[in-house]
């Protein structure tokens, strides 16, 4: 079934129900809705939009859309698919395409932008991301793909982000041990010595999988490419314009290796690295006594500690921090997201990227669930809860954001060669060995 179709069984029966009452909460900025209302009256029209959100997300991206729909009076028809990224190919290729494509892969957007099946935002759209977003320059950067006429211009705009730059820890554990939150890197790692120290295991990591057994890894290596090398290589590396071979991505596969790679540093040693599932590996946090007191994932990952589990009170999390000695290269932070297009160019579709642009697409959603944002103009306290805020305000201190290396390089290497040279190097090869197979299957790649 097309998109079209999908989106009348999708959205034919929704009817606005606004979450918040407008005017009623001072914490929202309703001068933005009331703003964006007087200027787009758009009766009568219809948009569609296909995005990758099903289930719990659909339902709180409905809720944001009953705005668009009540400031706009457009019927909008959302829709997703179980396998949205090939679907996007083939309705794009067959040329009926949604109004509005949503989608986390900027590989599979740069594909759609070359084969010219997007519409440009305008300069406008970029100087707006760099006056607004935090690390403005790194979220236009982000945005802008080359044309079917090989000229780069903004074709998306990011909207709900994920940060994957944190640490979760058990804050009992560390008050009955002494221990203190890290604020450099340098005292990160002075705290995993000094842990071992104690005879205690500093850290739980798993990067079992399925199939894709080891991208927890490559999670580790680029933040710590962020955190050692400059932005601008970090982007060389993701293009292949420098090599995995190449001393920066060593030396950061390396520091990945100092945690990973001592029996004393790891719960079940070095051994356990590779066979512990992502998902079971937060478990030791929780034992008692403590099986491991640090754990780095991304801000999913509480759906994988035990049930009841209160984020803030029973766990809680830091932002995996830089390196003192390295200032130049301020505070980084690895996520991903997903980035909004016209893959249809109407009136109806110019609204709905303004309307993104309002704090108040931003702060309904954020006083729910799942949704953090780089906006400097949404007020902080609109967040659901005190541990989204504090992710929130991770965002918003970043001097650089990168969307997840692995995500932006191709598929064989990304969600390939890089999985399992991380699952080689823990078993015991060298990084160079290891930079120098990754590298390999990309030459290989025509």
């Amino acid at each position: 079934m097309g998109v079209a179709a999908l989106a009348m069984l999708a959205g034919s029966a929704h009817a606005a129900e606004l979450k918040f009452k407008p005017g009623e909460d001072s914490k929202f900025n309703w001068a933005s809705f009331d703003s964006f209302k007087s200027g787009h009256d758009l009766k009568g029209q219809t948009l569609t939009i296909f995005g990758p959100w099903r289930g719990e997300d659909q339902a709180l991206f409905e809720s944001i859309l009953d705005y668009f729909r009540a400031a706009t009076g457009v019927d909008v028809k959302y829709s997703s698919s179980e396998n949205y990224e090939q679907q996007i190919v083939i309705d794009t290729q067959a040329g009926s395409p949604p109004d509005v494509a949503i989608l986390p892969q900027p590989g599979l957007i740069a594909d759609l932008a070359s084969k010219g099946y997007l519409t440009p935002l305008g300069e406008e759209t970029g100087t707006w991301l760099k006056d607004n977003y935090a690390a403005g320059q790194s979220w236009v950067d982000l945005s802008t793909y080359a044309g079917k006429d090989g000229k780069k211009q903004v074709y998306a705009f990011p909207y709900k982000i994920d940060v994957k730059s944190l640490v979760w820890y058990v804050p009992e554990n560390f008050e009955d041990a002494g221990y203190q939150v890290p604020k450099t890197m340098e005292e990160l790692k002075a705290l995993t010595e000094k842990i071992a120290a104690d005879g205690g295991k500093p850290w739980c990591i798993g990067l079992g999988s399925g199939g894709a057994t080891g991208w927890p890894a490559t999670d580790w290596v680029e933040d710590l490419m962020l955190r050692t090398q400059t932005p601008e290589t970090y982007d060389k590396w993701v293009t292949n314009a420098i090599p995995f071979t190449d001393p920066a991505v060593l030396g950061a596969i390396d520091e990945f290796g100092w945690f990973a790679k001592n029996d004393k540093f790891v719960d079940g040693g070095v051994a356990a690295v590779s066979s512990t599932d992502f998902r079971d590996s937060p478990k030791g946090l929780f034992s008692s006594p403590p099986k491991c007191y640090l754990h780095k994932q991304a801000s999913f990952v509480p759906s994988f500690f035990p049930a009841g589990t209160k984020v803030g009170e029973d766990v809680d999390f830091f932002y995996f921090p830089p390196y003192a000695s390295k200032p130049e290269l301020g505070s980084p932070v690895e996520g991903a997201g997903t980035l909004a297009m016209m893959t249809r160019d109407t009136a109806a579709s110019r609204a709905f990227m303004d309307f993104l642009k309002t704090p108040i697409a931003h702060e309904v959603w954020m006083a729910q669930s799942s949704f953090l944002t780089p906006y400097k103009s949404v007020n902080k306290d609109a967040y659901a809860n005190a541990a989204m805020k504090k992710q929130g305000e991770i965002l918003l201190n970043a001097t650089t954001f990168r969307f997840d290396g692995s995500d932006l390089m191709p598929g064989k290497i990304g969600a390939g060669a890089f999985w399992t040279g991380m699952i080689d190097y823990v078993g015991g090869k060298s990084s160079a060995d290891v930079g120098a197979q990754i590298q390999k299957a990309w030459d290989a790649i025509k």
